[in-house]
């Protein structure tokens, strides 16, 4: 009993057992890393905030040169980036390899964080306030934390950290413990490269995630709205502010006059890319009567063409990968089984292996919206179809859904993709395409309903989020003594009615005071 109680003691001394990451697509252990303790959550804080000031006195050119070098490392570390992506996520080569476009996105932040961040002249208000040189400016906040899922292991957290580490704030990032090992080695690089110490990454379960919460003066949280939830709540009780993307149900519409072909190719890519697990994925297809028979006949035959696997030898030979988890393969199972046991039929796959984490890619048809596919999230290679009289039908169907996250419209009628486009309940809209509009850094990434509040990108607004907002007021010209400054007297007083009548109203009569 003793010798057990001696055991625990030393596991408690060396801290929580490493984490093992193994390939989904194989079951192969592809590496391990140490957890992240609370206690350490406060000192890589307490640390990276007495390093950020000197990070935010570089100013915005110092700070870019820094991330460019950070940028052309990643380049030179592409492969070995993309091969840890692909192993611990089990993507096929060419999903995993989409993840290194995510430096068109720092370039973005890199060649407009200046003007963005820039003092801000604005006009006074009123006559009264004329004399006034008004300005805004935006000043980091000190530590921001960056919490990222595990669908996009590389890509995600280099979206969120570029802009806020431009801004001037430290940043001290939580990816997935599903998912740790290439945003890990892309930190090591922002150190190899001697960069300042102000970016470091924290590696655990909740428990981590919430220790990180709590150390931070601003909150970027991508996941699930049930964990959502809980940071934001978080964060209320300390009183900082959070954005939030919380994943979504995106709708796709297809018209009676859309180019058929192209609908199917859209919803065949952004239905099943990156098997199915990207918040902005196609989850539910809406088509008119009178091409419903047609587009499902043409995408069942484009999804049987589908290569399934994970392509070791980086051929771009497999198509779609396999799920991240099995939780998530037992939530995309269970939203097949739910579909069938209440009259849908799976016109092509609907079977799991049983050897790995793969789930073939699926269409549904018969469906309705008392099916969970239909009204819950399920992050996975499914195409449920549902025949809808109308447009305005399908908009309606669109819009019954708690998510607003994203959606697609299509038609080659301009006018009325854009008019459907409007009577959407999404943060964001595609025309002719799916997914696009994440990739448009001006637009903002934003949700509705459920899918939650805040906003990623959106151009200025992308990276001011990671900034304290500053009113400053100063007199043009500045007088000895303002003239509603004490003492009061009656004689000021009736000169102040007067100027404000005078100045303010908007008739002669009320501004002569008659």
């Amino acid at each position: 009993m003793q010798k057990d109680s001696q055991s625990a003691a030393a596991r408690s001394e060396q801290g929580p057992a490493p984490i093992v990451v193994t390939c989904p697509a194989t079951g192969d252990v592809v590496g391990s890393v140490p957890v992240t303790r609370p206690a350490e959550v406060d000192s890589i804080a307490a640390r990276l905030r007495a390093n950020q000031p000197a990070w935010q006195a570089l100013e915005v050119k110092g700070r870019a040169r820094w991330v460019a070098k950070w940028r052309d490392w990643i380049f030179d570390h592409a492969g070995e980036l993309v091969g840890l992506v692909q192993q611990e996520s089990g993507k096929s080569w060419g999903d995993a390899n989409v993840e290194t476009m995510a430096t068109d996105v720092v370039n973005y932040w890199i060649e407009h964080a200046a003007a963005f961040l820039a003092d801000e002249k604005v006009r006074p208000a009123g006559p009264t306030n004329i004399a006034k040189r008004l300005t805004i400016c935006y000043e980091p906040y000190p530590l921001v934390a960056v919490i990222t899922p595990w669908n996009y292991p590389l890509a995600m957290p280099l979206s969120d950290i570029t802009p806020a580490l431009l801004a001037g704030c430290a940043v001290l990032s939580k990816p997935s413990e599903v998912t740790p090992l290439a945003w890990r080695t892309a930190v090591l690089g922002w150190k190899q490269i001697g960069a300042p110490d102000v970016l470091e990454v924290a590696i655990g379960a909740g428990e981590i995630g919430a220790a990180v919460v709590d150390v931070a003066d601003y909150v970027m949280f991508t996941g699930s709205v049930e964990t959502g939830r809980r940071v934001a709540v978080a964060a209320a009780q300390r009183l900082i502010p959070c954005s939030l993307e919380l994943g979504g149900k995106d709708a796709m519409i297809v018209c009676a006059d859309a180019d058929i072909d192209r609908a199917v190719d859209g919803a065949v890519w952004a239905g099943f890319f990156n098997a199915g697990q990207t918040c902005v994925s196609v989850e539910r297809v809406y088509v008119e009567a009178p091409v419903y028979d047609e587009f499902v006949e043409k995408l069942v035959a484009k999804t049987a063409t589908l290569r399934q696997g994970m392509d070791a030898d980086h051929d771009y030979s497999c198509d779609v990968g396999a799920m991240a988890n099995a939780a998530q393969l037992t939530i995309v199972a269970g939203h097949v089984d739910d579909a069938v046991a209440k009259g849908a039929r799976v016109l092509i796959g609907g079977k799991a292996q049983d050897n790995a984490l793969f789930y073939e890619p699926t269409v549904l048809v018969d469906v309705d919206h008392d099916m969970d596919c239909m009204r819950v999230e399920t992050f996975g290679p499914t195409l449920p179809v549902m025949k809808v009289y109308d447009a305005r039908e399908a908009v309606q169907r669109a819009n019954d859904s708690r998510y607003g996250l994203s959606g697609s419209v299509w038609t080659r009628d301009k006018s009325k993709g854009m008019a459907l486009a409007k009577l959407m309940n999404t943060g964001s809209v595609n025309i002719n395409n799916a997914i696009l509009s994440v990739f448009q850094y001006p637009l903002p990434m934003q949700g509705w309903k459920d899918s939650g509040p805040g906003s990623r990108a959106g151009g200025p607004h992308g990276i001011r989020k990671y900034c304290r907002t500053k009113g400053i007021a100063a007199d043009r010209v500045a007088l000895k003594r303002e003239p509603f400054w004490y003492p009061h007297s009656s004689r000021k007083g009736r000169i102040q009615s007067a100027a404000s009548r005078l100045l303010q109203a908007r008739d002669w009569r009320r501004r002569l005071g008659l």
